[in-house]
């Protein structure tokens, strides 16, 4: 059964969670279908991504009657080899990873409500705006067991130390308005899908060079890196950028207008 699907439009992909029965709970065939879009988009000349979610939530998490095929087995054997993400990864984490390495920006809309799995494929997102009254939980410690799917690289770069530990100790569902005072969500909107499309479609009409550039040059900064190596990376992206066939152009065009405005 189709769990994922995937439809490029103007450079835009719109990828769905389509598990409207289940709340989008993430099964085996989930996180297959889930990785194989995210290559599928990779591969793809997209502009920018729109995460979504069918139904009456975003993803509940992880289907736990699918658990059953762990019974018995020896954990380690399962979450310790790195099978994905050029060796980085396990597969659950790569369903949030994924993501979050991906070139071109993406946007989660969300809505009903966000737990545990959901919720990381949520972080792996460069944006998420969510509707009044979403509910997102971190949502592990529930069952004895830690956020392992992408949640301790990816929240940090987000929320205070505290409101880390608090999501994580208590498992307790937060509304989406105290999530966007935390830092979890970007925005709120009625109508997040919307509100998604519309802003995918403003980062579609930039430069398909530049924003890849932005991202990689974001993704160094939060990765800890030195002032030396960020500043030395702005100016490489920079100058890829600027040598461009025509580029210097667009530059001084932009600049010309600007300074008709002010005159």
């Amino acid at each position: 059964m189709t769990r994922v699907s995937v439809t490029i439009e103007n450079h835009i992909a719109q990828v769905r969670l389509t598990r409207a029965d289940k709340m989008n709970a993430v099964d085996q065939d989930m996180i297959d279908a889930i990785i194989a879009a995210g290559q599928e988009v990779a591969a793809s000349n997209v502009r920018v991504v729109v995460l979504s979610g069918d139904g009456k939530g975003f993803c509940a998490g992880i289907d736990v009657s699918g658990l059953s095929q762990m019974i018995g087995k020896d954990p380690s054997e399962l979450l310790m080899p790195r099978t994905h993400g050029d060796g980085t990864t396990n597969q659950w984490q790569e369903v949030a990873m994924i993501w979050h390495r991906l070139e071109v920006p993406v946007i989660a809309a969300l809505h009903g409500v966000v737990y545990g799995a959901g919720m990381q494929l949520a972080l792996g997102a460069d944006i998420r705006i969510a509707a009044p009254g979403t509910k997102l939980a971190v949502m592990e410690m529930k069952w004895g067991i830690v956020p392992d799917m992408g949640g301790m690289v990816l929240l940090p770069r987000l929320v205070r130390s505290d409101v880390l530990r608090r999501l994580t100790y208590t498992a307790e569902p937060i509304l989406a308005d105290q999530a966007e005072r935390w830092g979890l969500i970007t925005e709120l909107a009625d109508d997040p899908l919307a509100a998604a499309n519309a802003l995918a479609a403003t980062i579609a009409g930039k430069s398909p060079s530049a924003i890849p550039a932005a991202k990689r040059l974001i993704a160094l900064a939060e990765s800890g890196a030195n002032d030396t190596e960020v500043l030395l990376a702005e100016s490489r992206e920079q100058a890829d950028l600027m040598g461009k066939p025509h580029q210097m152009e667009v530059v001084a065009a932009e600049f010309g207008k600007r300074a008709a405005v002010f005159k």
